[in-house]
């Protein structure tokens, strides 16, 4: 029996930078690619497109936090005062695991292989936990930006 390793498609290096709104930082495809182990499988074209979409659904569910912010006279996410980490505001830090935990969650729906065996039905469980994480971590992000707590009840 023989081995095969078939490396991944490797990524390309690229200073791209996706600009934000007035309010929330720009992000770095590349930033992006390293912070979640992103291969070029994943093509710029499509990492700019999930990025984007990620970005409008993030900066949707901060609009009113944003619109109080600037109430209270910040300009900028970066303004808002926080806790600095490295020198970076914690705010700004979760913002951005909040993008690409989103944009990741949506390329690992959309790569997803189909395989009928047993052994893809496995594979595709394993893949619905970690998507589910992902998911988790965008939100728990959103929350982070606006210092509330990770879980939210709700009486039904």
């Amino acid at each position: 029996m023989s081995l095969t390793f078939v490396s991944p498609e490797p990524a390309q290096d690229t200073q791209d930078t996706i600009s934000n709104t007035f309010f929330f930082p720009d992000l770095s495809l590349q930033e992006y690619r390293e912070d979640m182990r992103v291969d070029g499988t994943v093509t710029p074209e499509r990492l700019r497109k999930a990025l984007r979409t990620a970005i409008a659904e993030v900066n949707a569910e901060l609009f009113i936090y944003r619109e109080n912010q600037q109430r209270a006279g910040y300009t900028s996410l970066a303004d808002v005062p926080a806790e600095k980490i490295d020198g970076i505001s914690h705010r700004v830090t979760f913002y951005k695991q909040a993008v690409f935990s989103w944009a990741r969650a949506t390329l690992m729906e959309k790569y997803r292989d189909y395989d009928a065996t047993a052994e893809g039905v496995k594979k595709s469980d394993a893949l619905d936990e970690a998507i589910g994480e992902v998911w988790r971590n965008a939100h728990w992000a959103i929350n982070g930006v606006q210092d509330r707590t990770h879980m939210t009840v709700e009486l039904i």
